[in-house]
């Protein structure tokens, strides 16, 4: 995630401007007419760029909650599950669930290169999971729920390059240092997919897993495909090591998904600095959804899910 990249207004400036602006309101009307020249000048909105690399690591946890439906061999089941809702539905019922999230960036000057890894593991079972319809050929009669159990793997690689530098408004006289970079880079989704059917509501399950005596299961198999996307970042320097940032992108655009999108907002911190390293910590919201389809009738398969939740990290930084 990024880190604060611009720099605040040094704390002996601040004190200096404000001292000499409550000198000049406390000498009161006689000084009026000089009102001009005594008022402080804003100070620097911000430090040269630095000229060196500079890297950060953050393993992160991400609080996904699901929304959306989930085609699997023509057959498809809409999904509402919050992320409390997926931890009891998981790990209460004897599943696995299972996540791996990491954020890699390097910086020199206004360019940077980053990295985003995610990859879980979950099984949603119970009301979350409603089955919806079948696509034509398939004879009719599906189960009212099912369960829905997902591997998925999203890696993005990208770049982004600093275009603006500026000061947003505080009061009359301290300026919150901001950047904005424009991003672009291609996500990499992987998925292997299996949604369950009670046998006794399932009417056409031929080309279904029968699994004991009333579960039909349909498998998806690997699938994979590659989003380009672009977008935008906006870092604000509210404090000296503190940020907050905005970020969001779109993509797909026909090459993979048919769309894909991300936001986030996020507020880092500096902690502590250890050997060299500082450490920060993350606190933020991210969603991401996607649109993708392949195939027809029984080889139709749909993931299109709104994925969103909390997020919270670390971020070594050196």
């Amino acid at each position: 995630m990024p880190s604060a990249a611009v720099a605040y207004p040094r704390p002996a400036l601040r004190m200096a401007v404000l001292i000499a602006s409550g000198l000049f309101w406390a000498l009161g009307p006689g000084v009026a007419t000089s009102a001009d020249l005594l008022r402080p000048t804003p100070p620097p909105l911000a430090a040269e760029i630095p000229s060196s690399w500079t890297f950060e690591f953050t393993p992160y946890a991400w609080a996904t909650s699901l929304k959306g439906s989930q085609t699997v061999r023509g057959r498809t089941v809409d999904v509402d599950e919050t992320f409390l809702d997926i931890v009891r539905h998981t790990i209460g019922n004897g599943g696995q669930l299972f996540a791996v999230m990491g954020h890699f960036e390097a910086r020199n000057g206004p360019i940077a290169f980053f990295g985003d890894g995610i990859w879980e593991q979950m099984v949603i079972k119970g009301g979350g999971v409603r089955a919806r319809s079948v696509e034509p050929g398939i004879a009719l009669g599906i189960a009212a729920s099912g369960d829905l159990k997902i591997k998925m793997a999203v890696a993005e690689a990208g770049a982004a390059y600093e275009v603006a530098r500026f000061g947003l408004p505080l009061g009359d006289v301290v300026r919150i240092p901001a950047g904005l970079d424009l991003v672009a880079g291609a996500r990499y989704w992987y998925q292997q997919a299996d949604v369950s059917f009670n046998v006794a509501t399932t009417v056409d399950i031929a080309d279904l897993l029968v699994r004991g005596r009333n579960r039909a299961i349909a498998k998806s198999g690997s699938v994979d495909w590659t989003d380009p996307f672009i977008g935008a970042r906006l870092r604000l320097a509210v404090a000296p090591g503190q940020e907050i940032f905005l970020r969001g992108d779109v993509g797909g655009f026909g090459v993979g998904s048919q769309l894909s999108w991300q936001a986030m907002a996020g507020y880092n911190f500096d902690f502590a600095i250890w050997n060299g390293v500082t450490f920060s910590g993350l606190l933020g919201y991210r969603a991401l959804y996607v649109d993708y389809e392949q195939g027809q009738g029984r080889r139709r398969y749909e993931f299109d899910m709104l994925q969103h939740g909390p997020v919270l990290g670390v971020t070594m930084r050196y």
